[in-house]
């Protein structure tokens, strides 16, 4: 029987996993859960997974060269999540081990906390809610609806594609951008950036994380923005330059921010940006919904079964090069 390694400590299992998930695993392989209740890095997880054919890896645990460089059992590294870049595709593929990611199926999950967001920027909940909590008579302050607002939609993904409907269906005027893709929803307008930037009332940051997009929001699109709009990040923290949005913040270039990811570890909001009273900070949880993690954990678990059976599984990044495959058609 097939071995297989699940890198997640207890946390990351039952939120990030599941129940339904492990046991759905062990019907078909020895499972390995990672037994020392912390993130393993290379030597470690090399150490642990020593004998198991299949690792499924939590979006933390790295996949680095140094650990396919002596991982001599391993046949394929199956990701519980979409995002890869920690994992070194290109020494994976040296060795011959199949890398795979999962599908997204959070977009829901994520664009109702956008959703969910914006509502309570443009009425101030949060702020009202500590000020009542600290004993005092909160402040009244004029609010915005959302509809006919403006809702700029930086990425048009599966996520955007779900909010652009939510925002159309509360009202709203959706402004998109994306180029790599051609928008052709009825009543989205695809825009420019610097156009759906300077257009938005509510500046929805959902774009790739790439080298190209590396500090895509800096301080000339801070600049370009509505003195009243809000901005909110739900994609990836290394698209925001943090200098630049505390800038537009102290000078009150923009009305305020959310984000649910940052430069923290594990892709949180930066402290520092979350302690501020005009920004709302959630600890990376759009996707965090039983529905979304169960998605891309049977992801994993449909992955196992197909390689198990001898197929090549959805979500093969580098099948060409995955030549360890045959040991497990034996």
């Amino acid at each position: 029987m097939a071995k297989v390694f699940l890198t997640h400590i207890p946390e990351m299992l039952e939120n990030y996993y599941g129940e339904r998930a492990v046991a759905a695993l062990a019907a078909m392989a020895e499972v390995v859960i990672n037994p020392t209740g912390r993130v393993l890095d290379a030597d470690g997880l090399a150490l642990e997974a020593r004998g198991c054919e299949i690792i499924v890896s939590d979006r933390q645990t790295p996949g680095p060269a140094a650990f396919f460089d002596q991982a001599p059992d391993l046949v394929a590294f199956l990701r519980c999540a979409v995002d890869i870049r920690n994992i070194d595709v290109e020494a994976a593929s040296r060795n011959g081990v199949l890398v795979t990611q999962a599908t997204p199926g959070f977009a829901a999950s994520v664009a109702e906390l956008a959703v969910g967001f914006m509502i309570d920027l443009a009425r101030h909940v949060s702020v009202s809610v500590i000020e009542h909590r600290a004993g005092a008579e909160a402040t009244v302050r004029m609010g915005r609806q959302l509809s006919g607002s403006a809702l700029g939609i930086i990425g048009y993904g599966v996520i955007g594609e779900h909010l652009a409907r939510l925002g159309l269906a509360l009202g709203m005027t959706v402004l998109a951008c994306d180029p790599r893709k051609t928008i052709s929803e009825r009543g989205v307008e695809q825009l420019s950036f610097e156009e759906v930037v300077a257009g938005a009332d509510f500046v929805v940051c959902l774009a790739v994380a790439t080298p190209e997009t590396e500090n895509l929001m800096n301080a000339h699109a801070f600049g370009r923005m509505k003195p009243d709009a809000f901005f909110l990040n739900l994609s990836r923290g290394n698209l925001v330059d943090e200098a630049a949005l505390e800038h537009a913040l102290d000078k009150k270039r923009i009305a305020g921010a959310a984000m649910d990811v940052g430069r923290a570890p594990d892709q949180k909001p930066s402290l520092h940006l979350g302690r501020r009273v005009d920004v709302i900070a959630t600890p990376h949880i759009a996707g965090l919904t039983p529905s979304a993690i169960e998605h891309q954990a049977f992801d994993t678990v449909a992955q196992v079964r197909a390689l198990l059976a001898g197929k090549l599984p959805k979500g093969a990044v580098n099948a060409e090069k995955a030549i360890r495959l045959a040991r497990l058609r034996r």
